[in-house]
């Protein structure tokens, strides 16, 4: 028996390697090959990559929203623990980014700023485009869920940070919920408690929308990084990206652990 279960120990680090390789191959590379197509158009096109944001936020997202959503069968339960994961996520990073820069000696503008960047992550340019192409299709309504939680909860956060000193919290509650993709949620979800049925010349054009989404953002992604400057990272901004890219990702993997959705 000694000899196969070597065998077996002895493939099982080449069978990771494989899996990783094709998680490279078929989902990372064609994110960045799109984004990277945008990239080399930003200067030659002179595309407003502002105007492509716009789009994608007040007329592709409320259509992904409402697309995925209404037609899908999702759990209350599930749905809970997902935006409970997201939230909490987002919290514990905001605290963990808020104590890394305030024992790096930032002031009380550059602590905001770091916490506010370090919670709002790429769930919408990024993440949803990676969940299709990791879990296919079926993965879309939990990640528009994700997508439109991260986006609330941040317009609240960063509105009410913003306007703190001028004015009470009615303002970013009224500009987190009214957003065009939060607006979305309760008409999908009314359409698909009650089983009806959109008609052609209402179904159709949602779903030509809600498909341009994630190519339409990746591109703008690649403008966007065509048309900065090169960066410089300092110890400020430092910060957000290591609670975006380490800290974030250990915090998800321990309340998923903790709240326990699977699949």
């Amino acid at each position: 028996m000694n000899e196969p279960d070597t065998y077996a120990a002895k493939r099982r680090p080449q069978r990771q390697l494989s899996v990783w390789r094709r998680v490279a191959l078929a989902v990372l590379t064609p994110v960045f090959v799109i984004v990277g197509i945008g990239y080399l158009v930003a200067g030659r096109m002179k595309v407003d990559a502002g105007t492509l944001s716009k789009l994608a936020y007040w007329i592709l997202g409320p259509a992904f929203i409402f697309d995925v959503l209404a037609g899908t069968d999702l759990q209350g339960d599930v749905v809970l623990r997902v935006v409970l994961v997201s939230l909490a996520t987002m919290v514990v990073t905001g605290l963990v980014a808020t104590l890394i820069a305030r024992a790096m000696g930032r002031s009380r503008s550059e602590t905001s700023a770091t916490m506010l960047t370090s919670v709002h992550g790429n769930v919408g340019n990024f993440g949803i485009a990676i969940a299709a192409f990791a879990f296919g299709d079926q993965a879309l309504p939990l990640a528009g869920i994700v997508m439109v939680t991260v986006n609330t909860a941040g317009i609240l956060v960063g509105v009410a940070a913003a306007t703190s000193r001028t004015s009470g919290p009615t303002v970013a509650v009224r500009t987190a919920f009214l957003a065009p993709m939060a607006l979305a949620v309760l008409p999908a979800v009314l359409v698909n408690v009650s089983n009806a049925t959109l008609p052609v010349f209402a179904d159709r054009p949602i779903g030509l929308l809600a498909n341009a989404l994630i190519p339409m953002m990746l591109l703008t992604l690649g403008i966007q990084l065509g048309q900065m400057d090169r960066p410089h990272v300092g110890s400020i901004v430092a910060a957000p990206i290591a609670a975006k890219l380490v800290v974030a990702p250990a915090v998800a993997a321990l309340i998923v652990a903790i709240v326990g959705p699977t699949g």
